[in-house]
């Protein structure tokens, strides 16, 4: 449930990777024929990362957010500028380790919440529990790596 955090900074000045993004949206129910044209191209880098000094990216492991969508080995955008709110997946220290969690703000102070009803919630100690930055994002390979 608890790891070493291995970080990882965005490059510094990346050059820009243009992707086409298109018109039409993708359905999730039944299918519709794509448009030939592109309605603009898409930088992921100022799509996935709006305070590049304070942004970081470190790799999931475990199971304890999949009902999230959140598995092992996705990757997690991190960015530290960010005030924590009440729902927000944090990146969390608890006990001189670190976990990714959802916070959750109750009256009786915070509390870390895994997306998986298998894991305990956490309910650390709020003088003692620091939040290393919010997960803005998170990338999942839907395709298996060999």
């Amino acid at each position: 449930m608890f790891h070493t955090l291995r970080l990882i900074n965005p490059a510094q000045n990346p050059p820009p990777s243009f992707r086409p993004l298109f018109l039409e949206r993708v359905p999730c129910g039944f299918p519709s024929p794509c448009q030939d044209y592109a309605e603009q191209e898409l930088d992921l880098n100022e799509h996935l990362i709006a305070h590049r000094s304070s942004t970081f990216f470190l790799r999931a492991e475990g199971n304890s957010m999949q009902d999230i969508g959140l598995y092992d080995g996705d990757l997690l955008i991190v960015d530290r500028s960010l005030k924590p709110e009440h729902g927000d997946v944090v990146i969390a220290e608890v006990f001189g380790e670190f976990t990714v969690k959802r916070l959750l703000i109750k009256s009786h102070g915070p509390v870390l919440q895994p997306m998986n009803p298998a894991y305990p919630v956490i309910t650390p100690d709020p003088e003692t529990l620091q939040i290393f930055g919010v997960v803005i994002h998170f990338v999942h390979t839907t395709r298996r790596r060999n």
